[in-house]
């Protein structure tokens, strides 16, 4: 029998991996206290599943842990790392540091179970991750200020405006928002991008095919500005954390929170979960496809990882449909594992409708184009959700990081 079961170490920025034989280290993002239990709740049920393997975990901040991945997996590697699909996976495998598991998709039958999810893991027909959340993002809102002021869930552009105005006639701030991370302002261009001018130019942008400065990003600029211009944002946003910005929510003073599915715990623990329902982006131009953000987050194998063998048994252990769905739901997300029961949750029931109807699936503006890219592009979008009026000069900084990025 196993006398150590698992041990926990906290990092608060960067901490060289606990390491020795017979053990499994495991570096995780999962900062934020409900996603930290969930995902310790799951690496404990693998532990008392696989009882001669001892597994450590080391606990990073969720933001820092986006600036200590580089380092560790270059100088001291875990034996798996928590991280994210699309262009965020690619960078690392692209510099060797990701260890190909084509072979655990084989042997654990996530080529059927996953089959949704395997592009996203996929680079030159190998896979380099295991996904074990995936969500819907969307507009979350509070149901019960709409209904006392008598506003339905707006579906066009024009709709969505007219809902903001009605808001802020009555006192209410339509839109909360936190950019002091930035991504909060990224998850904005995204779907104004998509919809207004589609997935695959879109696309085209992530990847470095298309300009920043192409007249077509005109109309998105605009129509952003117009809801900036008109005060619709949470004032002073740039000083808040995405979680701070949920508050005013909380409390009634805002309506409505584009975010992804991940935030409905908030509510849950504020006890007011029942008063938020959730609608989809609304779409903007007839004969553009309703595309979706679904960020697919992941398991990985760092190649310098010391513990191969029981890192594999890890991944693997996503085939068990019955943790699959605790891990996923827990975190208020839905799981990639296609055996695993279908959501029972309300907002997990409507995000997986919205997904499984959307025209195309993007993984989110860091994760779909160059890390190099998002590191400038997130910046300017923020500045520009303060000062629209410098959107000129923006988008000729960050065309001048495209050609740079992806000469």
């Amino acid at each position: 029998m196993k006398i150590l079961k698992y041990l926990v170490v906290i990092s608060t920025f960067f901490l060289s991996t606990i390491s020795y034989a017979g053990t499994l280290v495991i570096n995780s993002n999962q900062s934020d206290p409900r996603a930290n239990e969930v995902m310790h709740a799951y690496i404990k049920a693998f532990d008392e599943a696989h009882p001669d393997i001892t597994v450590v975990v080391n606990d990073f901040d969720t933001e820092e842990y986006k600036v200590s991945i580089r380092n560790f997996l270059q100088a001291d590697p875990p034996d798996v790392a928590i991280w994210f699909a699309g262009n965020r996976m690619k960078f690392f495998v692209d510099q060797g540091l990701f260890e190909d598991v084509s072979d655990v998709w084989e042997s654990a039958g996530f080529n059927d179970s996953m089959s949704a999810t395997k592009g996203a893991l996929t680079v030159d027909g190998k896979q380099y991750g295991v996904p074990y959340g995936y969500y819907q993002w969307g507009v979350y809102y509070r149901k019960d200020i709409f209904d006392d002021l008598g506003l339905n869930e707006p579906r066009t552009w024009d709709e969505f405006k007219w809902v903001c105005a009605m808001l802020k006639k009555n006192g209410v701030t339509p839109i909360t928002i936190g950019t002091r991370y930035l991504w909060t302002a990224a998850g904005w261009f995204d779907y104004m991008n998509m919809r207004v001018n589609g997935y695959d130019f879109h696309m085209d942008l992530m990847n470095g095919d298309a300009s920043y400065e192409d007249p077509r990003l005109d109309d998105v600029f605009d129509k952003w500005a117009e809801l900036l211009n008109a005060g619709y944002f949470l004032e002073d946003h740039a000083a808040l954390s995405w979680q701070e910005a949920i508050t005013p929510m909380i409390n009634g003073e805002a309506a409505m929170y584009l975010m992804g599915n991940f935030m409905v715990p908030f509510f849950e623990d504020a006890g007011m979960v029942d008063k938020v329902d959730y609608f989809q982006f609304p779409k903007i131009y007839e004969g553009i496809g309703m595309a979706e953000d679904a960020p697919t987050d992941t398991f990985h194998i760092p190649s310098g990882a010391k513990n191969k063998e029981d890192a594999r048994k890890f991944l693997a252990f996503l085939a068990n449909p019955e943790e699959a769905y605790k891990l996923a739901s827990g975190n208020g997300v839905l799981t990639p594992n296609g055996n695993a029961k279908a959501p029972e949750d309300r907002f997990q029931m409507q995000g997986f409708k919205v997904l499984s109807n959307a025209s195309d699936i993007a993984q989110f503006y860091d994760r779909d184009t160059h890390p190099d890219m998002h590191a400038d592009g997130m910046p300017g979008l923020q500045e520009f959700m303060v000062k629209p009026d410098r959107i000129g000069a923006i988008r000729s900084r960050l065309d001048k990081t495209r050609k740079r990025v992806f000469k």
